[in-house]
């Protein structure tokens, strides 16, 4: 009988890729194995999970509001909603294990597979753990952790530090600069700058990159701008007719971009950090200041500490952040430092590691 194994969980980019590539890792050791995803309707894993072939179940549920008290009302019935839907979909399944990746939609799903005996286990990328997962970790199967230290979230013996797994696309790539340039219509002679704000994009860096663009330009850079959806058409009218900048609200094929890029300008999540190590790019990270216990800034400030990368406050980007990157435009010296010192920090097996041990708990 193959295996049947549910992932749940979703929401951000930085919670949807490395669950992809948990499950190709999973495919790759045991490839009879069926894999069903279940996330929460209306996000982005909706629609990222099925175009990386697998099928995902929504639940009606949604995060709790901080900024806004009043949409918290209906929220105690859609969580009883969704625990009725993970019933269903639990009941049908039967799966041999349960792999929660974060986001809200993962609470329901490992609550009920915990209290109905089957084995769960939790991936926490980030170097803060989010409540649900505090929550979830004391019954857990196993927890795999991208960072050290996190016998202050879960309980000691159940934690497994792994890295974050970087989706082999980008880890195993073998796209070179000319065919990345070449994907985004842009010119070999000249520096690329990437600037990613997350799968959501980021208010201050896009207003910075904004304001900035024409003394980037003047200083013969091109650039590569994901601005997420609530910056893209701002962007977009702002850059017509400009051949030095490419730009849209999301990138499909973050490989193509990383190749193309000699310099990266990003928020410091989990996931980015470990794909930046992985692709070896000299880059200014911008943390982003909301983060539970400003986790962001601990994910940047390990590589800062290092020499590996920079770091801008986001309250200081609109002043701080062109002149920064013009600078370290101009100094291949430094450039080379930073590219050593962060291939250093690259974990490349993180996923095989996880399918390994799942596979393993579950025999």
């Amino acid at each position: 009988m193959s295996k049947k194994i549910i992932i749940a969980g979703g929401g951000t980019g930085g919670h949807i890729f490395p669950a992809i590539a948990i499950a190709n890792a999973l495919k790759e050791k045991e490839p009879a194995i069926e894999i069903l995803f279940i996330g929460a309707k209306g996000k982005m894993e909706m629609e990222k999970v099925p175009q990386a072939g697998y099928n995902i179940e929504g639940l009606d549920i949604t995060g709790f509001n901080r900024s806004s008290l009043i949409k918290n009302i209906g929220l105690p019935i859609k969580l009883v909603k969704s625990f009725f839907q993970v019933r269903l979909i639990v009941k049908k399944i039967k799966p041999d294990a349960v792999i929660g990746v974060g986001g809200y939609s993962s609470f329901p799903v490992l609550r009920f597979a915990q209290a109905n005996g089957i084995p769960t286990f939790i991936h926490e990328s980030n170097s803060f753990a989010g409540r649900s997962n505090i929550m979830l970790g004391k019954k857990a199967t196993r927890i795999f952790t991208g960072t050290q230290g996190m016998e202050k979230f879960f309980p000691a013996d159940k934690i497994m530090v792994t890295g974050n797994p970087v989706r082999a696309a980008i880890s195993e790539s073998t796209i070179t600069r000319t065919e990345g340039l070449k994907f985004f219509s842009l010119n070999e002679t000249k520096k690329t700058l990437l600037v990613i704000g997350g799968s959501l994009g980021a208010r201050s860096i896009n207003e910075a990159i904004d304001k900035g663009l024409d003394e980037l330009t003047r200083a013969g850079l091109q650039i590569i701008w994901q601005t997420g959806k609530p910056y893209a058409a701002k962007a977009a009218e702002r850059t017509t007719g400009n051949k030095n900048v490419w730009t849209n609200d999301f990138i499909g094929q973050m490989e193509y971009a990383y190749a193309a890029a000699d310099i990266v300008v990003a928020r410091s999540g989990a996931m980015t950090v470990a794909e930046l190590c992985a692709v070896k790019k000299p880059v200014v990270f911008v943390p982003f200041p909301f983060a539970a216990e400003d986790h962001q800034t601990v994910n940047a400030m390990q590589l800062v500490k290092k020499n590996a990368a920079l770091l801008i406050k986001d309250s200081e980007v609109k002043n701080k952040l062109v002149p920064m990157i013009i600078e370290l435009a101009k100094d291949d010296e430094k450039q080379n430092e930073m590219k050593k010192n962060i291939a250093a920090l690259a974990i490349r097996d993180a996923d095989k590691v996880i399918a390994e041990e799942i596979l393993k708990s579950i025999e």
